[in-house]
């Protein structure tokens, strides 16, 4: 190799950062000892070391500065920074505490490293001292060490400081303002950003793609879609709309605000879409209910070579729990695997989720147990999964080993609603109450409408129609449609007419426009014979123009979803579905199945309501599934409304007759047919 001077060797030096190669940066250190003679210059030290401590290599960065024979505050700012950046927060601080031992001053470099550790560690207390060090030297006043230690109150939780230090900063750049909105925004004080953001154009500043995306941010948490909209025709006017980060600010923004049509449109604008922008597209269609479409997008992303992220992968995931597409999300936790993000926190309580809404319950236990660490989603997503299965015995006792256990991680509100359910569908009324008063008695968390549902859903299941009424009466807050219904639902199931009907009034005041709800009444007096009040609701229905949803019932065979109505002859194989249905009645009465009529809503003949209860669509697509579906393979079906008890009673028997498993998951749980039983144990 030819003669290098100093500079050029520290210029290579340089390079081997910037292209975050070790190997390159060990051969230029090696090349300087072979070149040069000792002591080396001191610019050089401050290369190497800042070299060292950029591509993460602590260890060798502390020899090289131990070995240095003049430290300077370049030095050790050089390690310092390069800790941060690496996420080393207690060693940046460390090495920060021995720069102070060694008599070296800090300077306006090395306050804003040290600021943004002390933010990062949501240490409070070791940020403060080092705002008191920038105060002492002088460099407070400096915009970037000001900004830092904003930042870092900020990110500490200390608002009130956070403003003050804000107000008092002699001067500020757009970072300053940025941190401001930012921040702003992730403590969910939306309206503060958008009044700084008036008074920052007040101001005479001119935004950037930073700012923009803060901006959006805030309009999309406080759902401010018309703020959000006038904010797009500034983006047009200040010619920010080619800019990727602002285009997938937008197309957040719409989705949080239920315009997924305008995300699509700002995404088609986009002429290279980067991995957040594919994902942001995928988070829109899943917060609008759109799965079918995310996953579509999902795999066009693949197709165009976009390598999947954590991010993008926990929220396909999302899609396919909300589309309860188990091989789907089979093949994309195998993704995850190949692509080395199944360790991460999000995916690993995402693949819980999907596991548990899919009714894979023993593959949800076995991602839960094989996750390196949890957070509350993860534990939230198990309980969810035992209370989907109606197993409220492994809902609390995760639900104790959670919060009383090693773990002690503290419950939400989203955690009591998720074991308030369990005890609902699995009828365990003394321990969820039980754990219905310690919300605000032992966690301090005020019970919300969900769990007043739960609670009233829960009395009603079990019978206790009268208390579930009388607890309504006594709620503090007022009783929203959720809680009605469920009341409703109950008066239906044990014959409550006169109650019934109380439940209907207010849910008709609540939303007037809801079919299920008349559908519900309706069905409540025909269960009790009363045809003529039964007929008077759908005449009613009839008169005001509102119309009732069809139920039907789905199953995937041969990678496509086949759809099926009550009555459906419409299926290409239809001929093979009637003759499987007709040796399954056969088998059934010869093994003293008798069909439950009372399931029949309209007043006809008893033959006549035999048949009309037969053809369900539940008893279709499992015709279906058992003349496509391999044996041995479990049948999943999904049906949009609650399975009927007929349906339920003919599918146990058919369970034993075919010698299957048969999964149904209905608008309330999962039901596991099989030998003659249902995991609900009839229960439902």
């Amino acid at each position: 190799m030819p003669f290098l001077s100093p500079n050029s060797l520290a210029s290579l030096v340089e390079s081997a950062v910037s292209t975050q190669c070790s190997r390159l940066g060990r051969a230029a250190h090696a090349q300087i000892i072979k070149t040069l003679d000792n002591p080396l210059p001191s610019f050089i030290y401050n290369h190497l070391v800042n070299m060292y401590s950029k591509l993460d290599l602590p260890n060798s960065a502390q020899l090289l500065l131990s070995l240095t024979p003049n430290r300077s505050v370049v030095t050790w700012t050089a390690l310092i920074a390069g800790s941060v950046q690496n996420g080393r927060f207690t060693s940046a601080l460390v090495h920060f505490s021995n720069m102070r031992r060694d008599s070296i001053q800090p300077n306006d470099f090395t306050f804003p490293c040290a600021l943004k550790a002390s933010g990062s560690l949501r240490s409070p207390l070791v940020g403060k001292q080092v705002h008191a060090l920038a105060v002492k030297a002088g460099q407070i006043s400096d915009v970037f060490v000001g900004c830092s230690a904003f930042d870092m109150y900020s990110k500490a939780g200390l608002t009130e400081e956070a403003r003050k230090m804000f107000d008092e900063m002699p001067e500020r750049n757009i970072a300053t303002w940025n941190a401001y909105l930012s921040n702003s925004v992730l403590e969910g004080r939306y309206d503060d950003a958008l009044t700084a953001f008036i008074e920052f154009r007040h101001e005479g500043w001119e935004p950037n793609s930073i700012t923009f995306c803060a901006f959006l941010n805030a309009c999309a948490g406080a759902s401010y879609l018309r703020l959000g909209r006038q904010l797009h025709g500034f983006v047009l006017q200040s010619g920010f709309e080619a800019d990727v980060s602002v285009a997938n600010g937008l197309i957040d923004f719409y989705g949080k605000c239920h315009q997924v049509g305008c995300s699509e449109i700002i995404f088609s604008g986009i002429s290279k879409p980067n991995d957040v922008s594919w994902c942001s597209m995928i988070v829109s269609y899943v917060q609008n209910d759109e799965e079918e479409k995310a996953c579509l997008v999902f795999l066009r992303a693949r197709k165009e070579g976009i390598e999947p992220t954590d991010f993008m992968v926990s929220s396909v995931l999302s899609a396919c729990a909300g589309l309860s597409v188990l091989e789907v999300g089979k093949s994309v936790h195998t993704l995850a695997v190949k692509s080395c993000v199944v360790g991460n926190i999000f995916v690993g309580s995402a693949l819980v989720d999907m596991y548990g809404k899919c009714g894979s319950i023993e593959d949800a236990e076995r991602a839960f147990d094989e996750m390196p660490e949890r957070n509350l989603v993860t534990w939230n997503a198990m309980i969810g999964g035992y209370a989907h299965q109606g197993q409220a015995d492994m809902a609390v006792t995760l639900f104790d080993e959670m919060t009383c256990g090693s773990h002690r991680v503290a419950p939400n509100y989203v955690t009591f609603v998720c074991v308030l359910s369990a005890c609902s569908r699995a009828g365990s009324v003394n321990v969820g109450m039980e754990i219905f008063e310690s919300m605000r008695g032992r966690y301090g968390i005020e019970p919300g409408a969900e769990h007043y549902a739960c609670v009233v859903d829960l009395l009603g299941r079990a019978g206790m129609v009268e208390q579930a009424y009388q607890f309504i009466k006594k709620m503090p807050i007022r009783p929203t449609v959720s809680v009605w219904g469920a009341l409703l639902g109950a008066s239906k199931m044990f014959g409550k007419s006169e109650l019934g009907k109380v439940a209907a009034d207010n849910l008709f005041e609540l939303d007037p426009l809801d079919s299920g709800n008349h559908v519900l009444l309706s069905n409540m007096f025909a269960a009790a014979g009363r045809w003529e009040e039964a007929t008077l609701v759908r005449k009613e229905m009839k008169d005001v123009g509102i119309k009732k949803g069809a139920g039907c019932s789905w199953i995937t065979a041969g990678n496509a979803v086949h759809v099926f109505q009550a009555k459906d002859t419409s299926h290409e194989r239809n001929s093979e579905i009637q003759a499987m249905l007709a040796k399954l009645r056969g088998e059934m009465e010869a093994a003293g199945y008798i069909p439950d009529t009372s399931f029949a809503l309209f007043d006809l003949e008893e033959e006549e309501k035999a048949m009309e209860v037969w053809y369900h669509s539940e008893k279709i697509a499992l015709a279906f599934g058992l003349i496509s579906i391999p044996a041995g393979v479990p049948i999943r079906i999904t049906k949009n409304l609650r399975i009927c008890g007929d349906c339920h009673s003919a599918i146990k028997f058919i369970s034993g007759i075919v010698g299957r498993e048969i999964i149904v998951r209905d608008n309330n749980l999962f039901h596991r047919f099989r030998d003659n039983q249902c995991s609900c144990r009839d229960y439902w």
